[in-house]
């Protein structure tokens, strides 16, 4: 199991908002990160800006861009956080280089009918599970799908909010957690199974249709919840 503070963090497709906003807070905690993209200059100028929110951070670990392939091999622990439609695809291009890894699925399906974001969740029940039958080699956690993406770009900011995880592999999740409790004000939460990833990408709609109406960024704790 890799040691979460030494390893490398890997993002596929992290150009976006969320991927560039965890980047910068794993970075903060003193992670090497590598941002991954079908294109390389993509992912280098996601890099450099990442790099560029950290100048004036003490010990920020080094950002850098490479192809998603490159992202993968390099790291220890990886997200994957390409849209849906292409998800099927970078996994069976980029499984052999994931088999035995901890990839956490970050990715949520939805429509979007008349400008109105839906969830639009897979036969199966939701992308993780999906992705777990395409490549169950990976050590697959689903979850962060409630987190906002601009108040991760802020390092100066506590977050204040929960990390929802669920998975089967329950030392992949619990490496998974020990990260995330790096992030100031962010507390892991295990959903338990895989399975209840369908739950938290259906969340990722709500949470944009509430944001859009309240002009706001707001993300979601679990109330009444003490954890050891």
């Amino acid at each position: 199991m890799p040691n979460p503070t030494k390893a490398t963090i890997g993002f596929i497709g992290g150009t976006g908002p969320e991927g560039k906003g965890l980047a910068v807070r794993f970075a903060t905690a003193g992670h090497e990160v590598v941002i991954g993209s079908r294109d390389e200059t993509r992912a280098t100028e996601a890099a450099d800006a990442v790099s560029k929110i950290l100048a004036d951070v003490p010990g920020a670990a080094e950002v850098r861009g490479a192809l998603n392939e490159g992202a993968s091999t390099d790291s220890e622990i990886v997200f994957l956080a390409v849209p849906y439609g292409g998800m099927t695809a970078s996994l069976i291009q980029l499984a052999p280089a994931l088999t035995d890894k901890i990839c956490v699925n970050v990715i949520a399906p939805l429509s979007f009918a008349g400008g109105i974001p839906a969830s639009a969740p897979p036969e199966i029940g939701s992308a993780a599970e999906e992705a777990a039958n395409v490549a169950p080699e990976i050590r697959w956690v689903a979850g962060l799908h409630t987190l906002s993406a601009r108040d991760l770009m802020n390092p100066a900011t506590s977050l204040d909010t929960d990390a929802i995880l669920c998975g089967d592999d329950e030392d992949a999740k619990s490496t998974v957690s020990d990260l995330l409790s790096e992030v100031p004000g962010l507390r892991p939460v295990d959903a338990g199974p895989l399975q209840s990833a369908r739950y938290l990408e259906g969340a990722t709609a709500l949470l944009l249709n509430i944001n859009k109406r309240y002009k706001a960024h707001a993300s979601i704790t679990v109330a009444g919840l003490h954890i050891e």
